[in-house]
């Protein structure tokens, strides 16, 4: 195992309980985004799905670990999941290739 998810998604939480009781205005307004997001079309299901999705593509663990308990929680199925990381695998994958057609732009235009 990579990390003890729940232990890692607990320190998450009490980390970010701490930092607002040292800067509550970071806090609020980091928690106004969330609260903006909550307030569009999509459920909360879906969200999480996005937000696994955009945590693998970021490599941040602990948005993984706290969004992936999230999913959980808001009904996400193993396979509703598994169809989030595929399309981000596959997001990236695509941005990689286009990158590819820069380098060899790149090198082309130094001949």
């Amino acid at each position: 195992m990579f990390l003890d998810w729940p232990e890692h998604t607990a320190h998450v939480k009490k980390s970010f309980g701490s930092l607002g009781k040292t800067h509550p205005k970071m806090l609020q307004a980091y928690l106004a985004l969330n609260d903006a997001a909550a307030a569009e079309a999509l459920d909360i299901k879906t969200r999480e799905l996005i937000s696994i999705a955009v945590a693998i593509t970021t490599r941040c663990e602990s948005c993984i670990s706290v969004h992936a308990e999230a999913a959980m929680k808001a009904g996400a199925t193993e396979s509703e999941v598994a169809g989030a990381l595929a399309t981000a695998i596959h997001l990236n994958a695509g941005a990689a290739y286009t990158f590819a057609l820069r380098a060899l732009e790149a090198y082309e235009a130094q001949k």
